[in-house]
């Protein structure tokens, strides 16, 4: 049923696209609904509903960006980010694939949630078949509030995606006047503007008097170079993280493996450590045919392999520099391909 909804809101998205800025390079703005189109009771409350304003309203809210391309906009859902589903991630990226396909379409900016914006943008970042600009861009405040942060980021995330400079880059968000990598955003800050932060590589740039600055590129396999395709995908396999914490016993390991996961990702403590019972619980997982890659709840810093844990007596892959969120979604799709640990280990290095 909410499959159905979803199209239906898309196809009444694109049915009234609308065109501005003609005779510049073509971007489309696809939205998603979050706080960018949140409206509050009062300019300086804190209280908002997400998902309210339309495209064309995100759109008219930043004139500016009519002086850096032509714009067209799509609405593809309207729902806080919290609600997003892998659903609307295949409805999202085939819509990506088929624009970016497209000779004169230049880039595509997406207005997104804060709260899973980088899941969606990693999740694009491994699908996208397009050396072409994606850009997700989102807010702190709503449209509604004192000094609301989404117009000025809409304009910026659009002048990456419509300038040269961006081709090649991989996924991009773009927030507080950073351009980060989709493999390494994270949200950092519950409330605060400058929350997104690339806290292992580093920021890939800025954006500066309309323009990005580039400081450096993502080496990982992203877009082109990666070889994960949901062209024909329906369904992404399904993955359950598992949070470690001090005196966790091996009940939600065991509910997941009763609840049919096809794979576990164990956020554990340290360098994703998981205690005794869990150790026990993840092995025997690996036993049924379930793979584990373990990562952990420190926010910063690799999950290595070989360390406290021997992943080879276990047959557990190591996440390296995936945040576990972003290690469920690698792991959903490389279980479309294999469910060998040392396979997944490449794939967990690889990307």
């Amino acid at each position: 049923m909410r499959k159905n909804l979803i199209l239906i809101y898309c196809l009444l998205g694109m049915a009234s696209i609308h065109a501005y800025g003609q005779g510049k390079p073509l971007i489309y703005i696809l939205a998603t609904g979050g706080t960018i189109a949140g409206v509050g009771a009062s300019e300086t409350s804190s209280g908002y509903t997400s998902g309210v304003v339309s495209v064309d309203k995100i759109i008219q809210s930043a004139p500016e960006i009519l002086q850096l391309a032509q714009i067209k906009g799509e609405q593809v859902v309207n729902i806080p980010s919290q609600d997003i589903t892998e659903a609307d991630w295949l409805i999202l990226a085939k819509r990506v694939n088929q624009l970016l396909a497209k000779a004169d379409v230049t880039g595509v900016v997406i207005t997104h949630g804060t709260d899973t914006m980088e899941e969606t943008a990693y999740f694009l970042n491994l699908v996208v078949k397009s050396n072409k600009p994606v850009v997700l861009v989102g807010s702190m405040r709503p449209s509604t509030e004192l000094s609301a942060d989404g117009p000025m980021n809409v304009y910026e995330g659009a002048a990456v995606a419509a300038s040269p400079e961006s081709v090649g880059k991989g996924v991009m968000i773009v927030m507080d006047d950073k351009i980060l990598s989709a493999d390494d955003a994270l949200k950092t800050l519950t409330t605060a503007l400058e929350t997104f932060k690339c806290p292992n590589y580093g920021f890939l740039g800025y954006v500066y008097n309309s323009k990005p600055i580039f400081t450096r590129n993502s080496l990982v396999r992203h877009t082109t170079k990666s070889e994960f395709d949901i062209a024909n995908v329906e369904k992404l396999p399904k993955v359950e993280i598992v949070y470690g914490y001090a005196g966790i016993d091996s009940l939600f390991v065991t509910t997941a493996i009763e609840k049919g996961a096809n794979g576990i990702v164990y956020a554990g403590v340290g360098n994703g450590n998981p205690n005794t019972s869990n150790m026990n619980a993840l092995a025997d997982a690996v036993k049924r045919g379930i793979p584990v890659v373990r990562s952990a709840r420190t926010p910063f810093g690799p999950t290595t392999q070989h360390d406290e844990v021997d992943d080879d007596k276990y047959g557990f892959s190591a996440s390296w520099f995936k945040t576990p969120e972003k290690s469920r979604i690698l792991l959903m799709l490389a279980l479309m391909k294999t469910k060998d640990y040392k396979e997944i280990q490449r794939i967990f290095t690889e990307y």
